[in-house]
């Protein structure tokens, strides 16, 4: 789809925590402009302040691709960790999918878009991986 991929290798249950999104805690500030790597996203916390690059201690979890059509969600919880849920019940096999809903510091324009395009191919793709307007 985007890159890697993260596939169930058994079973999960509608609502089961799946992963943490784990890497180290950076400031906003200290993330280049231009990135090295396009794939390499980086997870802004709810506090704005802070992301988790997960270049640095970063797990399985930093592959799961993104979809407009999603079968697990990311949610932050105490302490500023995230972790990875299923919306619903997922098969051995099946690929793990979230929707990213990037956000982005400067105004929102088609080349922003297309820096961003999804390339999910569901029936309800918006064509960007930005939060939704």
């Amino acid at each position: 789809m985007h890159g890697r991929g993260v596939f169930a290798l058994e079973s999960i249950r509608k609502g089961a925590r799946i992963i943490e999104y784990t890497g180290r805690r950076i400031p906003w500030s200290s993330v280049p402009e231009d990135l090295d790597d396009e794939r390499t996203y980086y997870f802004g916390l709810d506090g704005g302040k802070l992301v988790i690059d997960p270049k640095i201690g970063g797990n399985e979890a930093q592959w799961i691709n993104h979809s407009c059509n999603p079968n697990c969600e990311a949610i932050e919880e105490d302490l500023g960790r995230v972790f990875i849920y299923a919306l619903r019940n997922l098969r051995p096999g099946e690929e793990l999918l979230y929707d990213y809903q990037l956000e982005v510091d400067v105004p929102r324009t088609k080349e922003v878009e297309k820096e961003n395009r999804c390339t999910c191919g569901s029936s309800n793709c918006r064509g960007t991986m930005l939060e939704s307007t």
